[in-house]
């Protein structure tokens, strides 16, 4: 029996390949950077058989882990499935066992007792060894030079948590890695652990806490004295698992709520702050003064993924989801439960912003992301119809001054998320490159282009001849981060 995807979920430039390839030696016009010596690391979905059920999610897609690895002026491409207990049990089965995201009450009876991971979210990298993420289990490590998939990591067994957050920090004065889970002693518990683990990969301190209602934490802010998690309206418990519905709703009937407490401390200083209604799915960065806390963070409006419906019922609306760069302010020393919100820049942005990482923790001044630019142009005879305006440009918002630069990337390009990579030898915050890949939506294929981080100008772009796989975070690593030097010699 043949299996073919039917468009439910994916299609056109983002329909499902299948496939895992190298490019030895990629085309490139301009210049690469003679400085950039590392990867550019990128984690995301890729099905490799159609759904179980025609209303699952694109997020339960197959993880796919791929690597742009820059030497000598030369770029090269990797892309690989992560093998995960998942992957192994639907390519054993010829198709797919895993019913509904994040829900084992729908799968086949054959995938009973299979971790469902999918892996495909985030890429990390701590203690010269390499992970794929997913909230909702342990990180699988991966071998930086092969791809090949090696396993679940439990940090010699420190992690108690079940699972593991797709955005951990670095503290850049330590090398420490702060990282969190949430449900982390099983499905739809309240319970989250927070970690801190020592350069060598060794967890040095947990803290354990409870949500006030169970929600997705995606991500999270740190600072040199505090934690920051924010969550709001999206619920999940066992009744709604058992009665077959997909692991998150969206309740707008329930508060947005921030809870911070001291990241050293044993987590009784924990308070929850209240706000209105907002989704908070990534951040900027975070500062503490004494008693007041900041967060930098492009939260949206309302409900994002019109996939995790309504709890009441009630359409999606595309309204709600816009977000902006916003600043938080809080307040330790009052007893008031709400925070200041600031709306910083009146341009709408994709919420996948980045920093110098190098600042995390630390005051900044520059927030990176991606936007859709109404004032340029799409050529919808070569690109398609893309329904909403495809995120066209490059990003850069000065905190300092109150000025956004920009980039477009061209008339058929729609861009993925973009990080930041420094200039060798520099510390100024922001001096380095802004990298990141576009899908070439005339020539059906994936480039990626590399950006003067303070010109916002072009210096190169590398051209895969095909279509990468989707991506949902990708981030750059040093050669030295991996020791890339001494194993790709012995590879």
């Amino acid at each position: 029996m043949v299996k073919v995807f039917d468009g439910t979920l994916t299609d056109g430039f983002f329909a499902p390949q299948r496939f895992e390839g190298t490019v030895a030696d990629c085309e490139v016009s301009g210049t690469i950077p003679a400085d950039m010596d590392g990867v550019f690391m990128r984690v995301g979905g890729e099905f490799l058989y159609p759904p179980l059920l025609p209303n699952d999610a694109p997020l339960h897609s197959d993880g796919y882990v791929s690597k742009f690895r820059f030497k000598n002026g030369r770029v090269s491409y990797q892309g690989r499935y992560v093998r995960t207990p998942r992957y192994e049990a639907n390519l054993a089965a010829g198709r797919n066992l895993f019913g509904l995201y994040r829900n084992p009450f729908t799968d086949d009876p054959a995938a009973k007792g299979v971790n469902g991971t999918v892996s495909n979210t985030a890429p990390m990298v701590h203690a010269g060894k390499l992970f794929t993420l997913k909230e909702d289990a342990l990180p699988i490590e991966i071998d930086p030079v092969t791809l090949e998939t090696i396993g679940f990591h439990d940090f010699g067994g420190g992690w108690k948590s079940q699972t593991f957050t797709a955005h951990p920090k670095w503290d850049p004065l330590t090398g420490d890695l702060y990282a969190f889970g949430y449900e982390a002693t099983g499905l739809a518990s309240d319970d989250v652990f927070f970690y801190r683990v020592d350069k060598q990969g060794n967890v040095k301190h947990e803290i354990r806490i409870k949500q006030p209602y169970v929600s997705l934490i995606h991500d999270y802010a740190l600072t040199q004295d505090h934690v920051i998690f924010p969550f709001a309206c999206y619920y999940t418990d066992m009744e709604q698992l058992k009665a077959g519905k997909i692991h998150w709703q969206w309740d707008r009937s329930r508060p947005s709520m921030i809870g911070i407490m001291r990241r050293d401390g044993d987590g009784s200083d924990l308070r929850w702050f209240k706000g209105p209604e907002r989704c908070f799915m990534h951040v900027f960065n975070a500062q503490s003064e004494g008693d007041k806390v900041t967060l930098l963070a492009p939260f949206w409006d309302g409900n994002f993924f019109p996939f995790f419906p309504n709890i009441d019922g009630s359409p999606w609306d595309p309204r709600r989801a816009q977000a902006f760069v916003r600043k938080y302010t809080f307040d330790l020393s009052s007893k008031d439960d709400s925070w200041r919100e600031e709306t910083l820049f009146d341009t709408s942005i994709v919420d996948l912003g980045k920093v110098d990482q190098r600042y995390t923790t630390l005051p900044q001044r520059y927030a990176f992301t991606t936007f859709a630019d109404p004032s340029k142009p799409f050529d919808r005879e070569r690109g398609g119809d893309v329904g909403r305006a495809p995120v066209n440009s490059y990003a850069r918002f000065d905190l300092e001054d109150g000025v956004m630069k920009s980039f477009f990337a061209g008339d058929t390009h729609s861009l993925q998320e973009l990080t930041f990579v420094p200039r060798r030898g520099s510390s100024q915050e922001g001096d380095g490159y802004l990298i990141g890949t576009a899908s070439d939506l005339a020539e059906m294929r994936t480039e990626l282009i590399v950006v003067d981080a303070q010109k916002l100008e072009e210096i190169a772009r590398v051209y895969l001849p095909f279509r990468a796989s989707t991506q949902v975070h990708g981030y750059w690593w040093d050669a030295e981060d991996l020791g890339l030097a001494e194993k790709e010699a012995r590879a």
